[in-house]
């Protein structure tokens, strides 16, 4: 994983007036990977992103080329636009003093909540995993020379990383994780090198899909956040959101996920044949998310506190979507919408 590392705002602000003659006021956020600013300007506001020193330049030309192609073949889609610099263009190299390079993008500003942010119902997290189809349609043909990178949060390398179980201090927590990589060693390891594959968006989550509540035909106003791309099997792109919906509702820790399906299927159908490695897929994904944290928390203990209360949730949800049985779980699945052969 790519670190993250702060960069010197005022460097940034040079290089956006020098190549983009974009100039205003920067305020850092908070992100994981890239250093991100908002760039507020009289015309109107900006995203920035200055990618970490240790990421690949193909990478990061991976995810720009894949919001380029959408921008081409789907300009429907309300993927964020990458903002081109005044040579033409989609970013610029930053040559720092002990010889590393950074590369900067400029990107329209997405105004509005995140999915994240608002109450959805069935029909809008339908809405919303329609938007996702619509993207995975629009990526099919989509090749890169970088596109079939490692990434340690590509769905496919799960069941490699069971050593990240002996960080987790809960005892039952730790069961909970061995059950999950055992569930996916049988149903979709085996299956692997027969999924359907392509280059997917890889973090739908609600942080990076912008919505508009308040309207019934364009629920989802934006698309953002290309950082995960990678070419994978086709059904981890829907459990990534389907993970982060888990356990929203205690009584029925499917429901939402399922909701998000059935508008997935709508534009994207999934094989009969892989659809029962979904339910499987998306709890390897919200066990990954966890054991993650609790990695994290011992190699920076300053921040284990906050790390390991945000992967309690996650165990907690874990635990509420084992209790119903998977078989049961995938005729739900069935119900919401026929898989294709």
């Amino acid at each position: 994983m790519a670190s993250h590392e702060p960069i010197d705002a005022v460097l940034v602000s040079i290089f956006l007036e020098r190549h983009y003659r974009l100039g205003g006021r920067l305020e850092r956020l908070a992100t994981e990977k890239d250093d991100t600013f908002r760039l507020r300007t009289d015309a109107g506001d900006h995203l920035v992103k200055v990618s970490p020193p240790d990421e690949a330049e193909e990478v990061v030309d991976l995810q720009t080329a894949a919001m380029r192609y959408l921008e081409r073949t789907a300009p429907q889609l309300p993927v964020q636009r990458v903002r081109l610099t005044a040579g033409g263009d989609d970013s610029v190299a930053i040559l720092l003093n002990d010889g590393r390079r950074r590369i900067l993008r400029v990107f329209d500003f997405v105004e509005g909540p995140v999915l994240a942010q608002t109450n959805p119902d069935a029909e809008q997290l339908a809405k919303a995993g329609e938007m996702l189809g619509r993207i995975d349609v629009a990526l099919n043909a989509f090749t890169h020379p970088a596109a079939g990178r490692g990434l340690v949060w590509d769905i496919r390398h799960f069941h490699q990383l069971t050593g990240l179980v002996q960080y987790t201090p809960d005892p039952e927590h730790r069961r909970l994780a061995r059950e999950v990589f055992w569930n996916f060693d049988e149903t979709v390891v085996p299956k692997l090198g027969v999924l359907e594959t392509q280059v997917i968006h890889g973090d739908f989550s609600p942080y990076n899909v912008v919505v508009d509540p308040g309207s019934e035909e364009h629920f989802v106003t934006g698309v953002i956040d290309f950082g995960d791309t990678v070419r994978s099997a086709v059904i981890f792109d829907p459990a990534v959101p389907m993970a982060n919906l888990l356990g929203r509702t205690p009584e029925q820790p499917w429901r939402d996920a399922r909701a998000f399906l059935a508008g997935y299927q709508r534009e994207r159908p999934i094989r009969a044949s892989e659809l029962p490695l979904l339910p499987v897929a998306a709890l390897a994904r919200l066990t990954l998310r966890a054991l993650l944290a609790n990695w994290r928390a011992e190699r920076a203990p300053e921040r284990r506190e906050y790390l390991l209360a945000h992967a309690k949730d996650d165990w907690t949800n874990i635990e509420r979507a084992l209790a119903v049985s998977l078989n049961d779980v995938v005729a739900q699945l069935r119900e919401s919408r026929h898989g294709h052969a």
